[in-house]
Order: C-alpha cells, then sequence, then structure tokens
C-alpha cells in the first residue's frame, strides 16, 4: 500500500498547473521532434539541458521525460506517411505501416501506432511504479566492488551493441572515458590531462558534449553529406480500425510490451532490438502472411510500436535506481540530475521520492496527452515536415549556442563544442556509434571512483571483484558477452 500512497503523492505533484504545462510541453515538443526525421529526443534534451538552471528540477524532469516518450509516438507518422523514420526505434514501423499507406491503410497504421504506444507505455509505467521501489531495496546492498562491475556490464554492452562493430563502439566508449579524466582528480584533487588550459579545470561539460556530437554534429553532417531529394508524401485518409484490425492488433501489443519492457531495463543498445524481434514475432504468428511486405500487415506496426514505446518507459528502471543509463537519452537525463546536485541510485527513493514520484506519475499522465495529441492532430504534425531544412537546422545551432554559452558565459565553451561538433561528424561519416562518447563521460569518474573504492575495502587486491558473489557474477556476464559471440562465429566458420 506504500507504493500506492506515494504514488498519489506524486499525482499531486505531477498534477499541479504548473507540472502539467510542463508535462504538455514536452509531450508535444517531443512529438513535434518525433515527426521531424533527423532529430532525436537527444538531440533534443541535449539542447534544452541548459534550461537546468532556471527550472525547478521536478518541472524539467517532467519536461525532458516528455520530449522522451513523445518522440517515440511522433516518430511513427513519417515512418508510416513518408517511409522516413522520425526515430531509429520506429525503422520497421516504417517496413509494414508504409506498404498500408500505399494501399489507402495509412489511417488504420497510424490507429494502431498511436493507440499500442498507449497500450504499452501504460502497462510498462505499471511496471515501473511495482518494481522500481523493489529493486531500489536491494540495490541498497550492493558495494563498490558491484557497482564498478554493474558499470563494466554498461560499458560492455552499450559499446558491443550499439554500431557494426565492437571494436568502433568501444573505440568511442574509450574517447568518453578520456574525456572523463580531464581536470581535477576526484579523490587526491590533482590537476590532470588539462594541457595546462585553465578551462579544463572543472572538467568538460557533459551537456556541451551532448549538444557537440548530436545538434551540432547533426547539423553539420546534414549540411555536408545529405540528399536534396523531396519525399513523397501518402494521403492519410481517416485515423480509425476496423473490427478485424482491432482483433488482429491487441494480441501484437501486449505480444509488443512483454518483449520490449525487458530489454529497457539492461544496456542492450536501445530500441532497435526489441522492435526488430517483436516485428519477427509478429511475421512468424500472423495468419496473414501474405499481407507481410507486399499490401502491408498491422500487426507488423503493431507490435513493433508496442515494443519501442514499453522499452523506453523501462529505461527509467536502471535508471532511477542503479543510476545506470541504457540509452543515449537516458545518459543525459542523467547529466540532468547531475546539474540538479540529485545523484539517481538506490538512496534516490529517499532522498528525492517527491520527485521520483512526480516523474512517474507523469507518465500515466503524459501517455493520455500523447494519445489525444497523436490521433487528432496527426495532419498537423505532417504539416512541420514542410519546414525547409537549410532554416530548421539553421535554428538549431543558434539555440545550441546560446544555451551552451548561457552556461558559463564562455567563449571557450562555443569553440570546444564546435570542436566537438566536428568530431560528431566524423564519427557519423566513418560509422562510429556516439552513445558510447556520452556514457564513458558520464559513468567513467564514476566508475573510477568505485574501482578505487573497492580497492580500498580489498586492501589493494584485485580478487575483491572475485571474491564477492555478485559481483563475480556480473564479472562473468561480462566475459561472456566479449567472448561467447567470437567464439560462435568461430564455430559456425568451422562448420561451414
Amino acid at each position: 500500500m506504500d507504493i500506492w500512497s506515494q504514488l498519489l503523492g506524486g499525482f499531486a505533484t505531477a498534477g499541479t498547473p504548473i507540472n502539467l504545462m510542463w508535462a504538455f510541453i514536452g509531450c508535444a515538443l517531443g512529438t513535434a521532434i518525433g515527426v521531424l526525421p533527423g532529430l532525436g529526443p537527444a538531440v533534443t534534451v541535449a539542447m534544452l539541458l541548459p534550461i537546468t538552471s532556471q527550472v525547478e528540477p521536478t518541472a524539467s524532469m517532467i519536461f525532458f521525460a516528455g520530449i522522451y516518450y513523445g518522440a517515440m509516438y511522433g516518430g511513427s507518422t513519417t515512418s508510416i506517411l513518408l517511409n522516413t523514420p522520425g526515430e531509429t526505434g520506429t525503422m520497421v514501423t516504417a517496413l509494414e505501416g508504409f506498404k498500408m499507406a500505399k494501399s489507402g491503410r495509412a489511417g488504420a497504421a497510424l490507429a494502431t501506432s498511436a493507440i499500442g504506444s498507449f497500450v504499452a507505455g501504460t502497462i510498462a509505467t505499471v511496471l515501473v511504479t511495482l518494481f522500481a521501489p523493489i529493486l531500489a531495496t536491494y540495490a541498497v546492498r550492493l558495494g563498490p566492488p558491484e557497482y564498478f562491475m554493474l558499470m563494466l556490464l554498461a560499458f560492455t554492452t552499450v559499446s558491443a551493441v550499439l554500431g557494426r562493430s565492437t571494436l568502433r563502439g568501444i573505440t568511442a566508449l574509450f574517447v568518453g572515458l578520456a574525456l572523463g579524466l580531464v581536470g581535477l582528480d576526484q579523490i587526491t584533487a590533482q590537476v590532470r590531462y588539462t594541457g595546462g588550459i585553465p578551462e579544463f579545470m572543472d572538467g568538460i561539460e557533459v551537456v556541451l558534449v551532448a549538444v557537440g556530437l548530436f545538434a551540432v554534429g547533426e547539423c553539420m553532417y546534414t549540411a555536408l553529406y545529405e540528399g536534396r531529394s523531396e519525399p513523397t508524401l501518402n494521403r492519410m485518409g481517416t485515423v480509425h480500425m476496423t473490427k478485424s484490425e482491432w482483433r488482429r492488433s491487441w494480441p501484437a501489443w501486449l505480444r509488443g510490451t512483454a518483449i520490449g519492457f525487458p530489454f529497457g531495463t539492461i544496456p542492450a543498445g536501445g530500441t532497435e532490438i526489441p522492435t526488430f524481434i517483436s516485428y519477427g514475432v509478429e511475421r512468424k504468428l500472423s495468419k496473414h502472411q501474405e499481407e507481410f511486405g507486399t499490401t502491408g500487415a498491422i500487426e507488423g506496426v503493431a507490435g513493433p510500436e508496442a515494443a519501442n514505446n514499453a522499452a523506453v518507459t523501462a529505461t527509467l528502471v536502471p535508471l532511477l535506481t542503479l543510476g545506470i543509463p541504457t540509452s543515449v537519452t537516458a545518459a543525459i537525463l542523467l547529466s540532468a540530475l547531475q546539474n540538479y546536485g540529485i545523484n539517481a541510485g538506490p538512496q534516490l527513493f529517499q532522498t528525492s521520492s517527491t520527485l521520483v514520484w512526480a516523474l512517474i506519475a507523469s507518465l500515466y499522465i503524459g501517455n493520455v496527452m500523447l494519445l489525444v495529441l497523436n490521433l487528432p492532430l496527426v495532419g498537423m504534425w505532417v504539416k512541420l515536415l514542410k519546414i525547409p531544412r537549410p532554416q530548421l537546422y539553421a535554428g538549431i545551432l543558434i539555440f545550441a549556442t546560446v544555451g551552451v554559452y548561457g552556461m558559463r558565459q564562455s567563449a571557450f565553451d562555443l569553440y570546444l563544442m564546435l570542436a566537438i561538433g566536428l568530431v560528431g561528424v566524423i564519427m557519423r561519416r566513418f560509422d562510429f556509434p556516439t552513445a558510447p562518447v556520452i556514457v564513458g563521460l558520464i559513468l567513467g569518474p564514476m566508475a573510477e571512483a568505485q574501482m578505487r573504492n573497492a580497492l580500498s575495502i580489498g586492501e589493494g587486491r584485485w580478487s575483491v571483484f572475485i571474491e564477492r558473489p555478485m559481483s563475480a557474477t556480473l564479472l562473468a556476464v561480462v566475459v561472456a558477452m566479449l567472448v561467447l559471440p567470437r567464439l560462435l562465429h568461430l564455430l559456425r566458420r568451422k562448420a561451414r
């Protein structure tokens, strides 16, 4: 009963006019960002991070969360109507959704996408409500060795899963870890790796790196490499489903939620994997095999969309209870908390319970808002695609510049942001994932502190990491993740 009384308290906080306003703005902006191809929630939240210096913590976290799951709703619109995924998580939706739109069933595809997102988001939020506090009570028992191993697991999974090459993922991670070492040593207060530049004494701001890599890097990359062809738009029709489509959709929504939620709670590379798995499951189970890849099967839209939204909501479980982000947007949300001096982790439910429960309550409110925003107003969101690209990206660059300069009123920060933007362009050009850089930058200093604390507990013995059952288990999982894929690859080659 304690959980429900705290949730009611969360609704009381999230239901205040100012917090409802922030939730609505976040959901509306997130939907718009999801509709616009190339712009994702990570870019947007990174660009808006400087507002944390002006806005109260609970309101800004509700706002950022609204942007995060709003983008997942909006991304399906362009996937279905234009075959242009607004978000990586909606790539699979385009496979069947665009076929449905071409055969005159765009309305049904948009309806199953919006309602499936609502159903999955609501079920996932109930699961977050039930399991996050329980996980937090167990997480309190973890010591420095276990925390270090958890972070090592996050490093391994994020760098191994994101991108096409594990080596490139690990290289990007080491770039982030190196940036995290710049500044004063947390324990000895020694200055390190500053190159004699006084501006580096306080370390490199996560906000600055996030804005540089995502917002500035995206704008520069688009200017240099994007084609100039204009996509054609399918006709929409009315947004509704027939009885047969309802019957085919609801089991796919439930299966998609069951697949997506566990993936969101582990650092397994975001929403792409569960959406592809959900699509594969629906294709195998469907009684309408002939529709897949031809006229478009509604299950191929319903399942992946549900998996996508369940995975996004589930990222809050490890973020709030362990302080470990399982997606790049979650990593930026973690840095937003750090801007307020709030440390995410098992103690968060005690030290900042009002914020946590208001954030969870806002997910329920936001899901209803997004359903209202997405079903009747689809036509309005599609008009956003008429904004000319040059003006859109010029506006983003201006916003990013003002935001970064506003943090410390330092011209040096602007030069550094542009330099990091160029690095972002090079990384995208040569297919290096950018998410591991942010994860390494945020978790690197924390992992270093936990490792040193663990070695202090073990009196300098590295065996402390295998003497404790939990840390030994996590180490075994890390080794398995690095070794097993290569072993299986070698066995397949021998078999051939």
